[in-house]
């Protein structure tokens, strides 16, 4: 029976582990060059404060990061994951169309 503890006890430290690895990759990458990182990167510049700056744009992350899982969860429970998977890539399809169309509409 205490194997069986052990082997339930790594596989939630696994679990959470991975989707904390997968997590903290996926935003640190996509937040490398955006316009959120080039905002602080000014605001640090002009203000002098870089301790203020990084205090305020953390906070800014982790709010905006916290309206994002609590909607992420109440979609969860609306949504399967499969409707859900679908609608995000065509929301995504649809972003990239319309941002393509406004890149070459004076080229057309």
């Amino acid at each position: 029976m205490n194997s069986k503890l052990e082997k339930n006890e790594n596989n939630i430290e696994k679990g959470f582990f991975s989707i904390f690895f997968t997590t903290f990759t996926t935003i640190f990458i996509a937040e490398l060059g955006d316009k959120t990182q080039i905002a602080t990167l000014m605001l640090s510049a002009e203000s002098g404060k870089p301790i203020n700056v990084f205090l305020g744009s953390s906070l800014a992350l982790i709010s905006s990061s916290v309206v994002g899982v609590l909607i992420g969860k109440w979609l969860s429970k609306k949504i399967s994951p499969s409707k859900f998977a679908l609608s995000t890539g065509a929301l995504m399809v649809i972003v990239s169309l319309f941002l393509a169309y406004d890149t070459f509409k004076n080229y057309l």
